[in-house]
């Protein structure tokens, strides 16, 4: 703005307009950015909610594991006892 230009209400107008423009576009693109902050949150809860199922899953399925050996270690200390028996 020039010294003219002070009290110039269309200068005034005008700037403001420019600035009212400048926010638009500074907001624009904050929204654009919280949209996909929230897509990627969306989809970070996706995943953590599948590898919980696929964790449950896991852990159901492992307790066997432990009956099996036990049974498997029970079988041989029998067989072991068995055949000194057998001598």
């Amino acid at each position: 703005m020039t010294p003219t230009d002070a009290n110039d209400p269309v200068a005034d107008a005008r700037e403001l307009e420019r600035l009212r423009g400048t926010l638009e576009a500074g907001f624009a693109r904050m929204d654009g950015s919280l949209a996909l902050l929230v897509q990627r949150s969306d989809r970070t809860d996706r995943q953590l909610t599948d590898h919980e199922a696929r964790l449950d899953a896991l852990e159901r399925g492992r307790w066997p594991m432990a009956g099996i050996g036990a049974l498997t270690a029970l079988c041989v200390a029998v067989l072991a006892l068995w055949q000194i028996l057998a001598r």
